[in-house]
């Protein structure tokens, strides 16, 4: 693979990632599948930064959960509807436009029908489990890297 094609990718990669970390708190961007596309670029053009986004708090509390338990709950879905639909009312209130209130409801049934009919809903206890799980494996990882890095260590320090 050529060097410009891998830098394209990461430099979309990063756009993916930074949209979709704004899209936290901006309820009509999709955080999740733009985290979910960052999160395939990093990994077929830089395993480092893979392993990063993997470690990063937007991913594991956006993404993580909802790749591992396979759905969102449905506290969940009805809070990301109420924040949406609510920025999208105060678009449209505040432009007075026809073809602007068309894009907007077209948005609404999209999300609607994203939210309750092609992302499964899972239960909430079904998050926490996977949570918890993940934490114990992340945990566990740390103490083996702690110790790989003791071991060099000890390894170059023996060589010197």
């Amino acid at each position: 693979m050529s060097a410009v094609i891998r830098y394209i990718m990461l430099g979309f990669a990063w756009i993916c990632f930074a949209t979709g970390c704004i899209g936290v708190f901006i309820p009509v961007l999709p955080t999740t599948p733009l985290l979910l596309l960052a999160t395939f670029l990093f990994a077929r053009y830089s395993p480092r930064l893979h392993d990063w986004i993997c470690s990063t708090k937007v991913y594991r509390n956006y993404v993580a959960a909802f790749k591992a338990a396979g759905g969102v709950p449905l506290v969940s879905k009805v809070r990301i509807l109420a924040i949406s639909y609510s920025v999208m009312l105060l678009s449209a209130i505040a432009v007075q436009k026809v073809h602007v209130w068309g894009i907007l409801l077209c948005v609404a049934i999209f999300l609607l029908w994203l939210m309750f009919v092609r992302i499964p809903t899972i239960s909430r206890d079904k998050v926490e489990e996977v949570r918890e799980h993940e934490g114990a494996c992340n945990l566990e990882a740390d103490r083996a890297r702690e110790a790989d890095s003791e071991c060099e260590a000890n390894r170059a320090c023996e060589e010197a």
